[in-house]
């Protein structure tokens, strides 16, 4: 329930990249009301001058808790801290906004998907693909391309600066293809509506920077029990190469389906956020040919109106958050999506670390 006068109060934990955009939505968006803002560094402060003051601040996430008693929690800091954070929200009888992913292990994103249960509270997960027109739109084209399709998908990041510093507090307890992974995992499971039946993956650790025993590059490989195929590639640090590091293709018989986005692909963009959800363009090939083998139709370039930024796509998944609660949309599926795309993403990880195939 919100409260009295009719706006969720949201208590928003984490206050960088992430935690600062769902704020802005926050801010702007009709039925929300921040009733605080919580981090451990100054990233808060900053977010409360861009915001125009006047919202309480807290080092400490009990306190916080405690002190606002929020309907709703939005949880956008360091992935081992997800499940915990989730958890008690939940248990305080709050709806939770999470960032992907669920938790840093399987068993953790389960068990934040039965507290929610439990408790009767919302739980949504930040798949900010979901709510883009233009991957929806990419998502239906793949699935008329015939089966099996081929899969193939990158999102390599040269960082640097701040960038960097996130990446390697990330890879404290995630590796890039579980972190960033998940995503379009998630997007060749709706592609294919077909089970994965095993994985295969390879890393390296191409830096003294992060924890031993972890990867700064690595590439997945998914079969599905259709016979499609996927891979997804994903590194991150001041090494990696800008060649071919915006990736978004499928292949099925009918012909393919490619994300062509000229500015974000180009140099200097793979490391930038607003970049990531981009895709300007689709370019759609028919495989369609005569009788003298050439082709019928020439391919199609679909350029979509509706190109959100990456700041409205937030705003759209908090709009979506809101509605959830407000219209009691059951989200039993949403939330099993996003514990399988992490089940499949964590067997990739075992894969690399064992150098075995892995049975899903």
């Amino acid at each position: 329930m919100a409260n009295r006068t009719g706006l969720l109060r949201v208590l928003v934990v984490g206050c960088g990249n992430m935690g600062a955009s769902h704020a802005i939505a926050y801010h702007h968006i009709d039925g929300f009301e921040i009733c605080g803002l919580v981090s451990t560094g100054e990233s808060k402060v900053k977010l409360n001058e861009k915001l125009g003051g006047g919202y309480p601040l807290f080092d400490d996430y009990e306190a916080a808790l405690k002190t606002t008693k929020p309907d709703a929690v939005c949880i956008s800091t360091y992935p081992d801290t997800h499940e915990g954070f989730a958890i008690r929200a939940l248990e305080r009888g709050c709806h939770v906004f999470i960032e992907k992913p669920l938790a840093d292990t399987v068993e953790g994103a389960e068990r934040v998907a039965k507290a929610a249960k439990k408790a009767g509270k919302k739980l949504v997960v930040g798949y900010i693909l979901r709510h883009h027109p233009s991957w929806e739109r990419f998502i239906e084209l793949a699935q008329t391309l015939g089966k099996p399709l081929v899969m193939r998908m990158n999102l390599n990041q040269q960082s640097h600066g701040n960038m960097w510093t996130v990446h390697r507090n990330l890879m404290k307890s995630l590796s890039p293809i579980v972190d960033c992974g998940v995503h379009y995992i998630d997007v060749m499971c709706q592609m294919v509506r077909s089970r994965p039946v095993q994985v295969s993956a390879i890393g390296a650790r191409l830096t003294g920077e992060i924890p031993a025993g972890n990867y700064n590059y690595g590439q997945l490989q998914i079969r599905f029990e259709d016979g499609s195929v996927g891979w997804y590639e994903a590194g991150w640090g001041p090494m990696i190469s800008e060649t071919a590091f915006f990736v978004k293709d499928v292949i099925g018989p009918k012909g393919s389906v490619s994300i062509v986005a000229k500015d974000a692909g180009g140099t200097g963009k793979s490391d930038s956020v607003e970049s990531h959800t981009k895709t300007e363009s689709i370019r759609f090939h028919h495989a369609d040919l005569d009788k003298k083998d050439q082709f019928t139709r020439p391919d199609e370039w679909i350029n979509l109106q509706d190109e959100p930024d990456h700041q409205e796509l937030c705003n759209r998944e908090q709009r979506y958050f809101l509605r959830s609660i407000q219209e009691d949309i059951d989200l039993t599926d949403h939330v099993q999506d996003a514990v399988n795309s992490l089940r499949i993403a964590f067997a990739c990880d075992e894969s690399v670390r064992t150098g075995e195939v892995v049975k899903l």
